[in-house]
């Protein structure tokens, strides 16, 4: 009897070790989220709106009555809007509306920067706004001619505002937003 439970000690060891060896478990080293966006390919965008200018290939163009429009982005969940107006001797009530939108975001902004923006051959000025921090938009714009044509941009995100989280879709963004800009040409 003896004999037979040192051979079933000896066999349970033996079948204990054979089948518990596995590799060691360790844990996965840090790593940071990498998001990488094909570089910006840019077209020409002209329908019967008294303005063109040229956007991201990759950005799917939607257009509403008045010469307003949408530019989406479904993978980076966000959306551009431009919206047109035509000047009726309220230019002033059209720019105070414009920064007044922007100002809107102080609450959750970490600071605005303000860029002037002023095309004398095209006879194209505005101003394009940063958004730094949490706050709904991270970039918008407004350009006129100062006679007959307004336009004011802003960019929205389909999430939680969260600049770190969305700074690399923003950042690409709000590149795509200032060829917008600078590429606007009046009819």
């Amino acid at each position: 009897m003896h004999k037979k439970i040192i051979t079933f000690s000896i066999l349970s060891i033996i079948f204990f070790l054979v089948f518990s060896c596995k590799n060691d478990v360790l844990p996965k080293p840090s790593s940071q989220l990498r998001l990488d966006y094909p570089e910006a390919e840019y077209a020409h965008f002209e329908n019967e709106c008294p303005f063109t200018f040229d956007m991201n290939s990759e950005a799917i163009i939607k257009g509403k009555p008045d010469c307003n429009f949408t530019i989406d982005y479904p993978k980076m969940k966000a959306t551009i809007y431009l919206s047109y107006k035509p000047i009726n001797n309220n230019i002033n009530l059209l720019l105070k509306d414009a920064q007044k939108l922007t100002y809107e975001h102080v609450i959750k902004a970490d600071g605005i920067l303000e860029q002037p923006f002023l095309n004398n051959t095209n006879k194209v000025y505005g101003m394009f706004y940063q958004v730094n921090g949490n706050a709904a938009t991270n970039a918008q714009f407004y350009v006129t001619d100062s006679v007959k044509h307004f336009l004011d941009c802003s960019v929205y995100f389909y999430a939680k505002p969260n600049f770190d989280s969305i700074m690399p879709a923003a950042s690409y963004v709000k590149n795509d937003m200032q060829r917008i800009m600078e590429s606007l040409r009046w009819k």
